[in-house]
């Protein structure tokens, strides 16, 4: 797809004024004049012998430039998804607790209402609005870079307001049906602390469904950096990918590219390996 954006990536990197000579001497060097199937399985080779190509624009391995990148890309999804995990999950319970058997009709349409809004708002605008709001008016909080802790507050929240909704309305909805179980009636019946009741029973029952959600986030949390990180001007894989595709960089987009998809993979093995884990049910627990 990125071929087919109009424009030269070597005219681009060399420069208006280069000489027609050197421009074409470097589009054979680095195989450009080739068509794109033979383009296609040169990669390939490279990329299963471990060599993910020289980036056009700087000409620095490409596996640099992301080893370089990716740490702060990490960091900010990592920090997102533990956000909106320690805010949804006591958010959920408590809200399951306060809605269930029918209880608190208009705390339960306040809070789906409300979860509903905030999640369907992009995270690159919750971000403008932060920005704007905490960064220019305020001027609360650094609005770029990543230099000092201050400087994750707004990309971390921006990416993890959404999520947190979400989770919160899965959990709501899973702690409803839950307290209400058999099991949840006779640690009542023994009359246990109700702390006890809703987080040491209710909760890892409830919490499933939410993993498996959250999940899912987690991979979305990876991917979504690449807006975010263009409005705080972090110095991730985000930033870096929107430049490459604006100059054509064909082998660091294919990478960033590559690293996304490899991540979403992982981070859904993971999930299904703890949700094996924390079955009852499951044979892997047993062992």
């Amino acid at each position: 797809m990125i071929h087919l954006i109009p424009g030269d990536p070597v005219r681009g990197a060399l420069g208006p004024t280069a000489p027609a000579a050197l421009v074409e001497a470097r589009r054979h060097a680095l195989g450009l004049d080739q068509p794109i199937p033979t383009q296609y399985v040169r990669y390939l080779k490279g990329l299963f012998s471990g060599d993910l190509g020289t980036s056009l624009a700087s000409q620095l391995p490409v596996s640099d430039v992301v080893a370089q990148r990716l740490p702060a890309t990490l960091l900010l999804a990592g920090l997102a998804f533990l956000a909106a995990v320690a805010v949804a999950i006591p958010l959920g319970v408590a809200m399951g607790v306060l809605t269930r058997r029918g209880h608190g009709r208009r705390t339960e349409l306040a809070f789906t209402t409300t979860s509903i809004v905030v999640a369907t708002i992009p995270d690159f605008l919750i971000g403008v609005a932060l920005v704007y709001l905490f960064g220019i008016r305020l001027g609360w909080s650094p609005v770029a870079g990543n230099e000092t802790a201050a400087a994750y507050v707004l990309p971390v929240l921006s990416l993890a307001i959404g999520p947190a909704a979400i989770l919160a309305r899965i959990v709501r909805v899973e702690m409803v049906a839950v307290v209400e179980a058999d099991f949840v009636r006779t640690a009542r019946a023994k009359r246990l602390p109700p702390w006890k009741i809703y987080v040491g029973h209710a909760l890892p029952n409830a919490v499933t469904a939410a993993l498996t959600l959250g999940g899912l986030l987690l991979g979305g949390l990876v991917a979504g950096t690449v807006l975010v990180e263009n409005v705080f001007a972090w110095p991730g894989l985000g930033s870096t990918i929107v430049r490459s595709i604006l100059t054509k960089d064909y082998p660091v987009v294919q990478a960033i590219v590559l690293v996304y998809g490899v991540g979403v993979l992982i981070v859904n093995v993971v999930v299904d390996v703890a949700l094996a884990l924390l079955d009852p049910r499951s044979k892997i627990r047993e062992d």
